[in-house]
């Protein structure tokens, strides 16, 4: 699975990098059959104390699954966000089983 981070407005630190990818990574185990993740952080302006926003979106066989929380920290928003997409994704996979 391949994951890309892109952070506007700011420069992502190699510990936040390396947290996302070891939580998004977790994702392979709800559906297995994930072509790629993409991670984006951005400040938004003003500086208020919820300014991180996080949007991850996620590449599974012909759909693309988005998930995006606004947090004070991006390890927190990264955390929402892999949590609410383990919902899209277990529910993506009870309906194509179905199908």
């Amino acid at each position: 699975m391949e994951i890309k981070i892109q952070s506007i407005h700011f420069d992502a630190t190699e510990k936040l990098q390396e947290f996302i990818e070891k939580k998004v990574a977790k994702l392979e185990k709800t559906f297995e059959d994930i072509k790629s993740t993409e991670v984006q952080l951005k400040v938004v302006k003003p500086a208020t104390a919820q300014n991180k926003e996080t949007s991850l979106t996620v590449a599974v066989p012909g759909q693309t699954l988005f998930v995006e929380k606004t947090c004070d920290t991006f390890e927190e928003g990264v955390d929402l966000c892999v949590d609410a997409m383990k919902v899209q994704l277990t529910k993506f996979k009870e309906k194509s089983r179905n199908m």
